[in-house]
């Protein structure tokens, strides 16, 4: 149990008397991580009740380094030592490991805005010694607590807003750095005196790399701050090292992308030495076919065509198609529903009697080539079934598999809400891939299929009525009956012999 303060600015008895008022109330925490300014230009009377030892500290209590030349002399040696009983100055930069394993990376001062810097201040070769100390270490995942004084630039990209605070222009470039290859679970900055709690963001890439632990970032006010604005956080953490691995990676719900990709990514075309392990991607747009061709455009403005694409035609089947509506294989007898551009039919050899699937009436492979019209009302279709379904008392299972067919078939099976629930669906799905050695990965929330495969790409696809989907790129042989199997299993509709629909 931690706890981690902002800009205490030498408000010693203040801080600490807090500290024993919290403890008494909820039971003994393990340490104070105090970040930003620990002392002030006036602290010296009340410091020095504490530096002689008539004050005591009622925790072990870690601090960083001067931030401004004013308070340098209050620490005398740059790798640390210990200012007063039960308080410490960590050092100019380093990783503190506790005896539980708990590693804690910290880097004390500002960003030096010239060479060389004052001594409060940290100059990238700090960073990158600070950097190379951690990421030469083998299986490197990342540490457990990063403590800065400034905030990291751009920390508010696609995050909550941080209020007054302009994130662009706030804080150090180095910081973003630093903790964009340190990949902190926790990141404790102050001296903008607010608090600021960003939403957790990905150490990784989705569908490119394997799931990372999450990053919290915590932004903490000055001490007694008048607004009462929050100065002091509450926390508790296992050691990394001691985490169930897949318990870790755990990926909360309000997630969201990582806020520095864009800023590593201009500072590698700038050759900049922001040494990245990975490569930075754009919000969202993931290039899941590296090594062939160009990476999907983010907007219209790279496109090689200037029509819209509602603007283009489905192409034509090179033979006979079953789902063509206009096609003479069409069983017409199934077809419940035609819309302006889709229509819904029921499934041949159904999983349950109101299996249906929900096909374009033009030719299309896949939802990925879908134009923006016929994308439009697939939508508008499963909003339909969702309402309908649900007031049978049932949910649907949707899903694609664009792999050795050739026209689009969106597979909508109902299930009983009583049976299962979304979560016991994502775990059957996951555990049957799992047994096939198939890579079945949760697409980030607010992304659909379109912005994580391109057009062409072979894929198995699977989303809830909640709009939670998983998605699998096939990279080899795949089987054909996987989706019905999971749904036929005995976790779920408990009717194996309709695995296979013929």
């Amino acid at each position: 149990r931690r706890l981690a303060c902002g800009d205490v600015e030498g408000r010693m008895d203040a801080i600490f008397g807090r500290v024993r008022a919290i403890q008494a109330k909820s039971g003994r925490f393990d340490m104070l991580l105090c970040v930003g300014n620990f002392f002030g230009s006036t602290s010296e009377a009340e410091w020095a009740e504490y530096r002689t030892g008539a004050k005591k500290a009622p925790i072990p209590t870690f601090v960083l380094g001067a931030n401004n030349q004013d308070t340098l002399s209050y620490f005398p040696d740059v790798s640390g030592c210990e200012l007063a009983e039960n308080i410490t100055y960590l050092g100019r930069r380093g990783v503190f490991s506790g005896c539980s394993g708990l590693q804690i990376a910290y880097l004390s001062g500002t960003e030096a805005q010239q060479q060389p810097g004052p001594a409060h201040s940290f100059s990238a070769k700090d960073v990158a010694e600070l950097k190379t100390s951690l990421l030469s270490a083998p299986k490197f995942r990342g540490v457990d607590i990063l403590l800065t004084s400034p905030w990291p630039r751009d920390v508010g990209t696609f995050a909550n807003s941080a209020g007054e605070i302009d994130t662009k222009k706030c804080g150090s470039k180095l910081v973003s750095d630093l903790a964009a290859s340190l990949k902190p679970r926790y990141h404790f900055a102050a001296l903008e005196k607010t608090y600021y709690e960003r939403l957790p963001y990905r150490n990784h890439v989705v569908l490119q790399e394997t799931p990372q632990h999450v990053t919290r970032f915590i932004a903490l006010a000055d001490v007694g701050n008048t607004s009462k604005k929050k100065y002091l956080y509450a926390f508790s953490i296992v050691p990394m090292s001691s985490m169930d691995p897949a318990e870790l990676v755990k990926q909360p719900q309000d997630v969201t992308e990582n806020p520095y990709r864009k800023l590593r990514k201009e500072a590698a075309k700038s050759k900049a030495p922001l040494s990245a392990e990975e490569e930075p991607a754009c919000q969202f747009f993931f290039d899941l076919n590296k090594h062939q061709g160009k990476k999907r455009p983010s907007d219209g403005k790279d496109r090689g065509d200037s029509q819209p694409k509602q603007a283009k035609k489905p192409p034509q089947p090179t033979g006979p198609c079953w789902f063509c509506l206009a096609s003479p294989e069409v069983e017409k007898h199934l077809v419940v529903s035609i819309g302006t551009h889709c229509y819904l039919a029921l499934a041949k050899g159904g999983l349950s009697p109101d299996h249906v699937l929900i096909l374009p009436i033009g030719h299309y492979q896949s939802v990925v080539d879908l134009s923006s019209e016929v994308l439009e009302e697939v939508t508008k279709y499963k909003a339909a079934l969702k309402e309908f379904f649900r007031s049978k008392g049932k949910r649907y299972v949707l899903f694609e598999r664009n792999y050795r067919s050739q026209h689009l078939q969106l597979q909508v099976i109902p299930v009983p809400l009583d049976l299962c629930t979304s979560e016991d669906i994502k775990e059957a799905f996951i555990a049957q891939a799992q047994e096939q050695q198939i890579e079945l990965l949760e697409i980030p929330e607010h992304s659909d299929i379109a912005q994580v495969a391109q057009p062409g790409t072979p894929y198995f696809y699977v989303e809830l009525d909640t709009g939670e989907k998983l998605f699998h790129r096939i990279r080899g042989r795949f089987p054909l009956q996987f989706g019905r199997e999971v749904l036929a299993s005995e976790a779920l509709l408990a009717q194996p012999q309709r695995a296979d629909w013929r």
